[in-house]
């Protein structure tokens, strides 16, 4: 099969942020570092 003429432009940084596995992926590590922020700050 022939790739199609479109599918030869670089795709964007939003079409990169919109894939899901990516999205979820950068939410867990985003938690993670609130989460220890939050550690850090809490007064133990």
């Amino acid at each position: 099969m022939e790739a199609q003429a479109d599918d030869d432009e670089p795709r964007g940084c939003l079409f990169a942020l919109s894939q899901p596995p990516l999205m979820l992926f950068l939410t867990v590590i985003g938690s993670l570092l609130a989460f220890g922020g939050l550690y850090d700050l809490w007064p133990f």
